[in-house]
């Protein structure tokens, strides 16, 4: 039988255990005895020879062998343990009860459960209490090591306390004896531990409670767990009160430790803001940690550069994000936040960075004192007026890059920083300085892609006399950052202007570069002066094409999947506009006039959002009388979380009902209505005030499909342009007028019509019923034409055609004469 070795590995000494003052005994799973020990010989009078490898039933009293072998292993199925009392046959047929105590042991088998083992002890004597026992509990409880323990009566007065508790209290057991515990700890947590031991006496139930104070003669505070529980005589009378006191300040601080971290974890990084990060740092180490904390970030790494530690030795450029204090106001500071302070290399801070190690460093020591001096005048005396006595610096280093340093001070802790603290700070220093990595990335980022689609969203009004107009263009301010929201002017043939807003699903740079993408194309397709339906359908292929080609490139689409669009087109000279949307919110038309006028969202079908494909587009022609105003805007603006699309379209329906000085102060007001300070989701608005072209300045011929009628087609353009003074012209227009009317006749079909507009250009068109349109070309040296449209677009600023339901027009547009 294997001799089994205590708890700490030793084998007891031979003059200090007598091994045969125990029957040991094994007895395998199956029953037989496999052990023998000399105890068990003294104890039963067998030999280990005569009893080894026998039924250990045979032993049992009163019972055969196949009924109690079947008994023991019945008793010890499943158990791993047993203890009780048992009848045994002595070797001279005497019967014993025996009190036996039994450990199951498993061991490695063929088997795939292994092998099992019992293992049977029985005390020879020492069973029964001795008249020693008393002196042994005594001292038990007078010299306990493992807590501190008093005992009180019902009136809870303290009768005993052993050494522990004397120090504890740092006052002996005579000193104590007669008081309660609130008069013994002049301490809050004291009436609470009093009022538990009222509640023992009452109930006669356990409790628990814990306390922190600070032990006299201790630098800080220690923590403890306190367990009360009733005192009763063997009648079960209560007579008093045990308090057993557990001293749990590893512990206790190991817990508060992991609960910082765990704060640090859900309070650091709440937004990608680097001020703001920089502050819940602060906030989270103040007062926990330390007393004062600060965050400075490398003056390079906050502007966007790689961390740049200081050409020279003297310094090192740090810039204040943020402070903290138990003190309001943070008075110890000595450097304001969003400063930049240079660091003298003795500094700690410049220290940590240099050596990318945590600092610490006590208040007398030199380096800390120049350094203190160095920051401002009379900084010296502040710190020490408060009483700083410790100082730790601990770099912020994230993927692989420094970024700044976190200082930790204290000063109402008594404690210095320890090697715990340095952990702790450490740990909280990695996370924080991951968190103003991502925020210094998100800011660049966001800074870029804002960039990119300011400078993709028009730069100015073009030139045109058919509306005056406001714009915005706002990024949303949370961690979604800069979207592809857009809106467009687009000067058009005619006099007429296309308004353009839209929406491409996504945000970031990725949704900025496509909405570039889109915008141009929008451009494009209206440059060709397509009708608004027609547009979108184009619009829509296209998107269709790019997200099949994105997916067969690498599987994903970054680009203008599940974009909106709204096209109009206002006519001044007619006072109509025709709109067509793409999934897109509704246009709004507000009629001129003061308080009360009418606002309405215009009936326009829905359409699907762009790239589905499949679905037509249809567009809607309304009137617009002079003065009123076009409202196009993204869903940005009339979508929040809080607040669903009727709301949202109710409240700017009210906003628009009520007049403004400017269109800037209904842009501003429309904002501030419907957007808080940082809203969700990017917003593009455009608001637009209609004007109507004088029908002075335009005049129309109806012309008959008659070659003979170029002629009156040129001296009605001359006498118009006399009438408007613009006679300079007249040589230029003529020619104009003559090549358009001229192939109208010979290549167009019935109705011709000549419409000359004076605007800031002047325009002249000439339309007919065919669908065919003209090319230009040039003409070979013989040829007897060819050089009507060359001559054209030579004399012309810009010339185009445009289709219509009726036919086509084909317009060219001069600039006026210059009038000294």
């Amino acid at each position: 039988m294997n001799n089994r070795n205590d708890a700490t590995g030793g084998v007891p000494p031979d003059d200090l255990v007598d091994e045969a003052r125990t029957a040991r005994v094994t007895v395998d799973d199956d029953g037989t005895v496999t052990g023998w020990s000399e105890g068990a010989r003294l104890l039963l009078g067998h030999r280990a020879e005569d009893v080894v490898g026998l039924p250990a039933a045979a032993l049992l009293a009163g019972t055969s062998t196949e009924t109690g072998i079947g008994d023991v292993r019945s008793a010890l199925a499943g158990l791993q343990r047993w203890n009780g009392t048992v009848g045994l046959l002595h070797r001279d047929g005497r019967r014993l009860q025996v009190r036996l105590l039994a450990h199951h042991h498993i061991g490695d088998g063929d088997g795939d459960g292994g092998t099992g083992e019992w293992l049977l002890l029985s005390p020879l004597d020492g069973a029964d209490p001795r008249p020693g026992d008393e002196d042994l509990a005594r001292l038990a409880f007078v010299q306990s090591p493992c807590c501190a323990m008093a005992l009180y009566d019902t009136g809870l007065r303290l009768r005993r306390a052993n050494q522990g508790m004397e120090r504890a209290m740092a006052l002996t057991e005579d000193d104590m004896r007669g008081l309660r515990v609130s008069e013994i700890v002049d301490h809050p947590h004291s009436v609470r531990t009093e009022r538990a031991m009222a509640g023992v006496l009452a109930d006669g139930e356990p409790r628990y409670v814990e306390n922190q104070r600070r032990r006299p003669g201790d630098s800080g505070e220690r923590a403890w767990n306190v367990f009360l529980g009733p005192l009763r005589d063997p009648d079960g009378a209560l007579r008093g009160v045990c308090l057993s006191a557990h001293d749990m300040t590893e512990q206790y601080w190991a817990r508060k430790r992991l609960q910082l971290l765990n704060d640090a974890g859900l309070r650091i990084g709440t937004a990608l803001d680097v001020e703001r990060t920089a502050q819940e740092v602060v906030e989270v180490v103040v007062p926990t940690l330390a007393d004062y904390a600060s965050v400075d970030l490398l003056e390079s790494v906050y502007r966007g550069a790689e961390p740049n530690l200081g050409t020279q030795p003297e310094s090192v450029l740090l810039r204040r994000l943020a402070h903290h204090s138990v003190y309001e106001g943070t008075p110890e500071a000595t450097v304001a936040v969003a400063s930049v302070a240079a660091r003298p290399p003795h500094s700690p801070p410049a220290v940590a960075l240099a050596t990318g190690r945590p600092v610490v460093q006590r208040l007398d020591d030199p380096a800390v004192q120049s350094w203190i001096s160095s920051e401002i005048v009379g900084g010296r005396q502040r710190v020490e007026g408060f009483g700083t006595h410790s100082v730790m610096a601990v770099p912020m280093r994230a993927r692989g890059t420094l970024l700044g340093v976190l200082v930790l001070a204290r000063h109402r802790s008594p404690e210095p920083f320890g090697q715990d603290d340095i952990v702790l700070a450490s740990e909280i220093a990695a996370r924080a300085a991951l968190c103003i990595d991502n925020a210094c990335r998100y800011t660049r980022e966001r800074a870029t892609a804002l960039t990119l689609q300011r400078s993709l969203l028009p730069q100015g009004t073009p030139r045109q006399m058919a509306v005056e107009v406001a714009s915005r263009y706002l990024p949303a301010g949370s961690a979604a950052g800069v979207g592809g929201d857009w809106f467009d002017v687009i000067a058009l043939s005619g006099a007429r202007v296309g308004l353009v807003a839209g929406d491409i699903v996504g945000h970031g740079i990725q949704a900025a570069a496509a909405m570039g993408r889109l915008r141009t194309a929008v451009r494009t397709l209206a440059d060709v002066d397509l009708p608004p339906d027609e547009l979108l359908t184009h619009l829509d292929d296209l998107v269709a094409k790019a997200a099949t080609e994105e997916e067969d490139g690498d599987g994903t689409v970054a680009g203008m999947g599940g974009a909106t669009c709204l096209y109009a087109v206002y006519d001044p000279v007619s006072g109509t506009c025709t709109a067509a949307r793409a999934g897109h919110p509704v246009p709004v038309v507000v009629s001129p006039g003061g308080a009360g006028r009418e606002v309405r969202f215009l009936d326009l079908p829905a359409g699907p959002p762009l790239g589905l494909g499949g679905l037509p587009f249809e567009s809607t022609e309304v009137e617009v009388a002079e003065g009123s105003l076009l409202v196009l805007y993204t869903n940005g603006l009339v979508e929040a979380r809080d607040r669903d699309l009727d709301q949202g379209l109710a409240v700017l329906s009210d906003v628009l009902g009520r007049p403004d000085p400017t269109l800037e102060a209904t842009v501003e007001r429309i904002l501030a209505s419907l957007l808080p300070d940082r809203p969700t989701d990017d917003v593009a608005l455009l608001v637009a005030r209609t004007r109507v072209l004088d029908r002075s300045q335009v005049a129309t011929w109806d012309l008959p499909a008659e070659p003979s009628v170029v002629a009156d087609a040129r001296k009605a353009a001359a006498g118009q342009l006399a009438a408007w003074g613009l006679e300079e012209a007249q040589f230029t227009t003529e020619l104009v007028v003559s090549e358009l009317v001229t192939n109208a006749i010979r290549y167009g079909e019935a109705p011709i019509q000549l419409r000359l507009i004076h605007d800031r250009t002047l325009i002249c068109e000439v339309s007919d019923g065919s669908n065919t349109a003209p090319h230009l070309r040039r003409a070979r040296a013989f040829d007897e034409g060819g050089r009507g449209l060359l001559l054209v677009a030579q004399l012309c600023r810009a010339w185009g055609t445009r289709q219509s339901s009726r036919g086509k027009t084909i317009w060219a547009e001069q600039e006026l004469p210059v009038v000294l």
